[in-house]
């Protein structure tokens, strides 16, 4: 046992450090692509949003389960543990809005022209900033409504189950508030799955039929174009998948702890691993497929002459965080 409970702890402490320096790398990166460009692709805006909610979590739930693996246990006070819980519920449901909004726009701009979908691209690419806005205000409004229903309603212990975090604990929830949750945030964010889905199975169609066309085209600058569309699509599917199963097999766990009258300490700590698995790897998936850093390097070449810190401190972490 204290093989694996060190192993736990090696495994927490990688995971974590990992995550940090990934978005916060691939956020400079972004940050020094809109100091050039003076603007971000639709794609680029919704991905530095997605990172920045990815570092809420790792911070909220990856760092304080990090430290109470490591012997630090119940170091928050029963305001600090709501109000960590409420950082964690609204930067996972605002991976989760970020993801489908990436997911779905990207399912829109790859339709061809003649499909009913390309009088909506110029407009999609308009109103990203403003979804992404409403995204970050409803869930902090919603996941705001139970944080101060906790304080408002005073629970007694009886008849109610105290959830332990080992980093702190607090008085669980009672039928009303588990009503609110279920209507409030789950069923949001089954919708928000079930178009994740929708869009994720039309990519694919769209990739096949462009495999397709791709047999039996002689033209390679056509070639070439059907290739980087498909290598885009490919991104950004892999990385919306990744998303999807983690997400789902967390919300599966989470709900097996959430029914056993005693909590598993192997359960418990899975469950936390693999609730940060895509906050902490994701930005790498980006690093591997996604095109920031040839982006960088040639802006650098052009504007050499403007070469400022800003331009040095990006650089070096988009250098290094690639490998």
């Amino acid at each position: 046992m204290d093989f694996w409970n060190l192993a736990i702890k090696i495994v927490f402490l990688s995971q974590t450090t990992t995550g940090i320096w990934g978005n916060f790398s691939l956020m400079v990166c972004y940050l020094g692509l809109y100091y050039r460009e003076c603007k971000l692709k639709p794609t680029d805006l919704i991905l530095m949003h997605l990172m920045a909610a990815n570092a809420l979590i790792i911070f909220s739930a990856g760092v304080p389960q990090t430290m109470a693996v490591w012997g630090l246990k119940q170091f928050l006070t029963d305001f600090g543990c709501k109000f960590i819980l409420y950082i964690q519920r609204t930067a996972r449901s605002v991976s989760m809005g970020t993801t489908c909004l990436l997911s779905v726009f990207q399912a829109v701009t790859i339709n061809p022209r003649k499909s009913c979908w390309s009088d909506h691209k110029s407009q999609a690419e308009k109103y990203i900033g403003s979804c992404l806005f409403i995204i970050w205000i409803f869930y902090l409004l919603i996941n705001f409504i139970f944080f101060v229903y906790t304080f408002s309603k005073r629970i007694t212990n009886n008849g109610t189950r105290k959830r332990d975090f080992e980093y702190c604990s607090t008085v669980g929830s009672d039928p009303i508030s588990d009503a609110l949750y279920a209507a409030l945030v789950v069923c949001p964010e089954v919708f928000l799955s079930v178009l994740i889905a929708w869009s994720s199975g039309s990519m694919i169609v769209l990739l096949f039929r462009h495999k397709q066309v791709v047999q039996h085209t002689h033209s390679t600058h056509n070639s070439s174009r059907t290739s980087l569309e498909s290598r885009a699509t490919e991104n950004i599917l892999s990385l919306v998948s990744i998303f999807f199963c983690f997400y789902t097999l967390s919300s599966f766990l989470r709900r097996c702890i959430a029914l056993l009258s005693k909590h598993n300490w192997w359960l418990v700590n899975i469950t936390a691993l693999i609730s940060l698995c895509f906050p902490s790897f994701g930005p790498f998936v980006l690093m591997n497929h996604y095109s920031v850093m040839p982006r960088l390097s040639l802006f650098w070449i052009r504007n050499n002459l403007s070469f400022s810190y800003f331009h040095y401190l990006s650089d070096i972490f988009c250098l290094v965080s690639t490998g």
